[in-house]
């Protein structure tokens, strides 16, 4: 077999005081790997240090990590892709390791999870990313513990099987999500995360970026996963109708009479909804799952060059 051409996918914007040493880090694990610095309109000198670091240097004017990444995805063939972040956060060292776990094991993905620090991972990430990394575990019947890890691991046929549609920092979920959903081989393996380089500061807004994620994945799962969207908020509703409607019902056993009109129309209303929710759930369940069944089998017909 002849030596796998491996590509190091760097989206960056505003990353100069780290993207040298992030290129650097990766050459010096991955001496034969084509590394990709794609900048994202940066305003300060991360196109400079990255050229200096010896990266191929390229451009994605559409704001957005996600446009960025769906950038990357098409321009650039290989047999490995290798995607961080361009702070000098993830441990480069260790990619030699990941890249022979993915082949020995047939993968088609490695999420490097995070090791995570007081210092080098804000607490109010770590609490969003374990919220949102239980709601796909739950919709997906999976054990992951960073859904928002940066650090990706990939085959050929992963990336060019992956329709993108995020345009933001819900990228990383995107991946997680067409890999669970397509039944795809995955594997989480535990990584060192150190902070970013002093005088360097994060893109990513706790409280902004998460109701972006968060609405995201919402969206996500009701097309992916719609018997668990709609029948969760069939539930839900169908809990708020019983406890609006069942002081009327108590009223009406004791008195005979409804005397609480406005409520009992309101809770059969909700009920209502809810029953209508959950048999759309189950008409769209189908359909999505036909979907399924056809980008699986595509998936399954496309071939990796040797």
């Amino acid at each position: 077999m002849n030596k796998q051409k491996v590509a190091v996918l760097l989206p960056c914007y505003n990353e100069a005081g780290a993207i040298g040493e992030t290129v650097t880090s990766f050459q010096q694990a991955l001496p034969d790997a084509s590394i990709y610095v794609y900048d994202n309109n940066s305003t300060d000198n991360t196109v400079n240090e990255a050229l200096q670091a010896g990266a191929i240097v390229r451009h994605e004017p559409r704001q957005g990590k996600g446009e960025v990444v769906r950038r990357m995805f098409s321009d650039i063939d290989a047999d490995i892709y290798v995607m961080a972040d361009g702070d000098d956060t993830y441990d480069a060292s260790i990619c030699p390791e990941l890249i022979d776990q993915l082949n020995n094991e047939k993968l088609d993905m490695i999420i490097g999870s995070r090791e995570r620090t007081s210092m080098a991972y804000p607490k109010g990430h770590i609490l969003g990313n374990k919220m949102f990394s239980s709601l796909i575990n739950l919709a997906f019947s999976a054990q992951l513990n960073d859904v928002f890890s940066g650090y990706r691991i990939m085959s050929h046929r992963f990336v060019k099987t992956a329709p993108i549609f995020s345009d933001g920092f819900q990228i990383e979920t995107e991946l997680t999500v067409h890999a669970l959903h397509h039944n795809m081989s995955i594997k989480e393996v535990s990584t060192q995360y150190q902070s970013r380089p002093e005088g360097t500061t994060s893109k990513l807004n706790t409280l902004s970026d998460g109701l972006k994620i968060l609405n995201f994945i919402l969206f996500l799962l009701r097309d992916v996963k719609p018997m668990f969207f709609f029948g969760s908020l069939s539930i839900l509703l169908g809990f708020i109708s019983l406890i609006l409607g069942i002081p009327v019902i108590v009223d009406f056993v004791d008195t005979g009479l409804v005397e609480r009109l406005p409520t009992a129309v309101l809770s059969s209303s909700i009920a209502l909804i809810a029953v209508m929710s959950f048999f759309c759930g189950l008409i769209l369940d189908n359909v999505s799952r036909g979907r399924r069944e056809m980008r699986i089998l595509s998936i399954l017909r496309f071939k990796d060059d040797e």
